[in-house]
């Protein structure tokens, strides 16, 4: 149980420091932690950060930075293939499902290094396909926008059941590529998602009887904590030094998943 609890301030943690694809180190830290399997992990790892994205959400309410009809749009899509995803980790090896979550690790990896240093550079606004209204800062909705918000949130769901991630690290780039929302609303839009989108997964796992209840309630806790304490620390500490910080430890990571996995 404190070897739950502990795990879980450290993703809360994580979370608040480095935005919401953070939470992708649950999983990994609870294979490490205490020996779960990815498929194990999975579904207690997205309860957590479920609970953490959902207090950070309601928080992003309050300052007005996320943009709820979005949020709404993005979850459907992606509760509509967490199911899949979470029946298509019960089907593959362990092993490999750990092969996979390591390449998508460090995937995320690389991607925030590159961000941090700036060689990604502005992700163009002129090409959005989803622009707010001048007047009342909603969202003009077309065709096109809806349909790149629920393709977004279809792949964030898959991904959720699979292997037990929130899908910040997809929301929060295709966000910034497909709408004119600043940086803390992309933030708080996409932690309002994966919190609905965590929902559906915790409660298919719930339901099938797959939850390990002794491990999700202290870690899920723990990510609470975390979140909450880590957002005051988050305005007194660099943004980039966190965020490559993150991916460094990140890389390392996955690379000791390939390895543990790999005979």
């Amino acid at each position: 149980m404190l070897a739950g609890l502990g795990l879980g301030l450290v993703v809360g943690l994580i979370l608040a420091l480095t935005g919401a694809g953070g939470g992708i180190l649950a999983v990994p830290l609870l294979v490490f932690g205490v020996g779960a399997t990815v498929a194990e992990a999975g579904p207690v790892g997205l309860m957590a950060v479920g609970m953490a994205a959902a207090l950070g959400a309601v928080l992003g309410l309050k300052e007005d930075t996320v943009r709820y009809r979005a949020a709404v749009l993005i979850a459907a899509a992606g509760m509509l293939l967490s199911p899949a995803g979470l029946w298509a980790a019960r089907q593959v090896d362990s092993r490999w499902l750990a092969v996979v979550f390591a390449l998508v690790l460090l995937y995320v990896a690389v991607r925030t290094f590159r961000q941090a240093s700036g060689t990604n550079g502005a992700l163009a606004k002129a090409g959005a396909v989803c622009v707010r209204d001048g007047m009342s800062g909603r969202f003009v909705w077309t065709r096109p926008c809806a349909l790149a918000m629920a393709v977004s949130g279809g792949v964030a769901g898959l991904l959720s059941g699979l292997l037990g991630v929130g899908g910040g690290f997809v929301l929060v780039p295709a966000l910034q590529r497909t709408t004119d929302l600043p940086m803390k609303s992309a933030v708080a839009t996409s932690l309002a998602v994966i919190a609905l989108i965590s929902l559906m997964g915790v409660a298919a796992t719930a339901a099938s009887g797959a939850m390990d209840w002794a491990l999700a309630l202290p870690f899920s806790a723990g990510a609470l904590a975390g979140m909450l304490g880590g957002r005051s620390l988050a305005a007194r500490l660099s943004g980039p030094h966190l965020q490559k910080g993150f991916a460094f430890v990140s890389a390392l990571v996955a690379i000791a998943m390939i390895v543990k996995a790999l005979p």
